[in-house]
């Protein structure tokens, strides 16, 4: 059953330890630097709960992101689902609870992939994707290993527990210490599956775990970034960071007990890694991020035709040609997702269907290098008025610098309250500590590009690349008569019977 937005904020109020610039924070849904996020997220359970929006993100009483999709057709539903919640922020809230409830139902898809010769997690990983479904929980993840000395191996740091690890079996369950990163939105979740989506050396059996606690479990800490929606001076000011920073945490567990039913991998290297991989949790991770980015470009296109026809130059040609760019990017960002779903795959030796590998490969090139390009064409668009701008929505109010303000920031058709409303919601999606830490988090979203620019490879079909332009060199020699004209026939899908006329090949289709 899906839980009201309410119920959401009743269940953050647990005891769980997070700490903020060395203060322990008693209540995220009441401290200034998290209850405004936390408040965006609950409105995101009650759109699922009760609202116009609901038999959109649900499926038999659930979130739809917990149904296992069976076809094409579930695949776009589940997309619906997941647009619905991106509009709801704008697309910066990056790891919404649909995010890690699409990987925990990659894992219920094929289960067997826990299962190794010395622990089987199968049973307990499709009793994680229950409890999630069932409870409408938060989950959330750091899979992640600290940036502490790259040329090692986990077991090979500095010290023993850099990285989380298992220092003790008992009866019913592991005693783990260590810390992990990133914890995007952990702060705000119910669980949080800890594990590592990296590759680990064959000497690192005791780090290959993979396991899933409450946020309040003894022993776990979240030490939390700069909050932006601290330092927001109000939703006017601030519009975005006031109201969606979902916040980073790195987790650390100080002898954190796991009960063995809460563990999914165990002492098994190729188990801790492959879960992700094999399984579909890694494309459907893709699903959701890249609607969501799909999403993202739209408002921040549309934020760049606001700026234009407020600063009175949409209708210039190189303004016009600058926002037809940034459609084309839309358009990109969109297709991606629509090709992922067409492209479809059955998931071999378990249930249903999964996006197409290859093209959610390819998103994550795509979207890493586009944001940051769609982000520059919007600043050049936008010019110093995002700059200039009054400290604050107070000097609107004040009875001196009022009227001064309203007279020298202001443009044909907009007053200076709008155009500021519209220039410190620009500012804060572009230039802002806030959006610096977007632009960051969109070009590293699903890891380094080193990583996924070698998997594309891996998984691309270079074979079909390299034998069409093979193909090309093997029609044609260097011998008598290769610099002749090729004869009817000579290219693939050209008709000897109609010299000069192409049926099939050379760009019919292209």
């Amino acid at each position: 059953m899906t839980r009201s937005g309410q119920d959401y904020l009743e269940s953050l109020r647990d005891g769980r330890e997070v700490w903020l610039d060395g203060e322990r924070v008693k209540d995220v849904t009441r401290h200034p630097a998290f209850r405004n996020t936390a408040g965006s997220i609950a409105r995101l359970f009650d759109l699922a709960h009760d609202s116009e929006h609901t038999p959109v993100l649900t499926s038999q009483g659930v979130h739809r992101a917990y149904a296992i999709p069976r076809s094409y057709e579930d695949l776009v539903a589940r997309r619906r689902a997941h647009k619905v919640w991106a509009e709801a922020s704008f697309g910066f809230l990056g790891r919404t609870p649909d995010y890690m409830a699409a990987g925990a139902t990659g894992f219920a898809a094929l289960p067997q992939v826990f299962t190794t010769e010395s622990f089987d997690g199968a049973p307990n990983a499709l009793a994680y994707h229950r409890r999630l479904a069932e409870g409408d929980l938060y989950p959330t993840f750091t899979i992640t290993n600290p940036q502490i000395d790259r040329t090692r191996s986990a077991s090979e740091q500095e010290e023993d527990d850099l990285v989380v690890r298992v220092v003790a079996e008992r009866d019913g369950g592991i005693v783990v210490r260590g810390a992990k990163m990133i914890g995007t939105g952990a702060v705000f979740g119910n669980e949080v599956i800890v594990g590592t989506i990296e590759p680990l050396a064959p000497q690192d059996i005791e780090h290959a775990v993979c396991f899933s606690v409450p946020i309040d479990t003894p022993g776990l800490k979240f030490l939390s970034r700069t909050s932006y929606e601290a330092q927001a001076r109000s939703v006017f000011d601030n519009p975005l960071s006031s109201r969606f920073d979902e916040n980073d945490a790195l987790l650390v567990c100080e002898d954190v007990f796991v009960p063995w039913e809460n563990v999914l991998a165990y002492r098994n290297v190729d188990a801790s890694f492959t879960m992700w991989w094999q399984t579909p949790a890694y494309v459907n991770f893709v699903h959701q991020a890249a609607t969501r980015f799909w999403t993202k470009l739209e408002f921040l296109t549309g934020l760049a035709i606001l700026i234009t026809k407020a600063n009175n130059t949409y209708q210039l040609p190189p303004v016009t040609q600058a926002i037809g760019r940034l459609m084309g990017k839309v358009a990109q960002a969109k297709a991606f997702v629509l090709a992922a779903e067409a492209s479809y795959e059955n998931v071999e030796g378990g249930q249903g269907v999964k996006p197409g590998k290859e093209i959610s490969f390819a998103q994550r090139i795509m979207a890493g290098e586009l944001y940051p390009q769609a982000v520059q064409e919007i600043k050049m668009l936008a010019g110093g008025g995002v700059i200039q701008l009054p400290a604050s929505a107070e000097d609107l109010l004040h009875p001196e610098l009022g009227p001064l303000v309203k007279k020298y920031i202001r443009s044909p058709g907009h007053p200076a309250e709008d155009r500021i409303k519209l220039l410190k919601l620009a500012w804060d999606a572009l230039g802002s500590e806030f959006a610096g830490r977007h632009e960051q988090y969109e070009r590293f979203y699903h890891g380094a590009p080193h990583i996924y620019l070698m998997q594309q490879v891996w998984e691309g079909d270079t074979d079909a690349c390299e034998s069409l332009a093979q193909a090309c060199l093997d029609g044609y020699t260097l011998g008598p008569g290769g610099g002749e004209r090729p004869a009817p026939g000579a290219f693939p899908g050209d008709d000897p019977r109609t010299p000069g006329r192409n049926t099939a090949g050379r760009g019919a289709n292209r």
